[in-house]
């Protein structure tokens, strides 16, 4: 989820791009548990090497997002997604299933990196969370922030899915904070 939110300001003058660069895609995804430290390291210094490769895997992870944002777009408008973002998250989702390797662990089966350490992992280690959550019924719960400003996406986790804004402390208090100034 959070890898959608990587590019805020969606729709207005300013938005604020995250994943500027492979390297900064790889921060992001050490950041979030996707990659290890070392694997981060291993990748980094394949994209010195292959700075075109990188950026392709680079531009690849950005259009994933985007699929992403435009299917939880169109579920929260109780609408189905167009076929070219179906398609599209068809090939990020198959491609992150072609290098991985089926392993008990857990009590499960669960899909494990494949030995291979390339470029793309990240973003097949991304795909493969996309498949995890539009495969659950937590896609339903998939909601936008109230705040105009954000916008971001966060998954509705509330009994009664009244949940408004991605983080009370932020969006939600400065929304509170409006209304009260409105009413002074």
């Amino acid at each position: 989820m959070a890898f959608v939110n990587t590019l805020s300001g969606r729709g207005t003058p300013s938005p604020k791009e995250v994943l500027m660069s492979y390297d900064a895609l790889l921060e992001w995804a050490r950041g979030a548990g996707i990659v290890t430290a070392g694997s981060a390291l291993e990748l980094g210094r394949q994209a010195e090497a292959r700075p075109r490769d990188a950026d392709r895997v680079l531009a690849g992870a950005r259009e994933l997002r985007e699929s992403l944002h435009a299917l939880f777009s169109a579920v929260a408008q109780d609408k189905s997604p167009s076929a070219s973002v179906l398609a599209t998250l068809a090939g990020h989702l198959g491609a992150g299933f072609l290098q991985a390797r089926l392993v008990f662990q857990e009590g499960a089966l669960q899909w494990a990196p494949g030995a291979v350490a390339a470029l793309e992992d990240v973003t097949r280690e991304l795909a493969r969370a996309a498949a995890r959550l539009v495969g659950s019924g937590t896609l339903a719960r998939v909601r936008a922030c109230a705040a105009e400003d954000c916008r971001w996406w966060f998954v509705d986790d509330t009994r009664n899915r009244s949940r408004r804004w991605c983080e009370m402390k932020t969006c939600g208090n400065r929304a509170k904070l409006r209304r009260y100034r409105a009413r002074q």
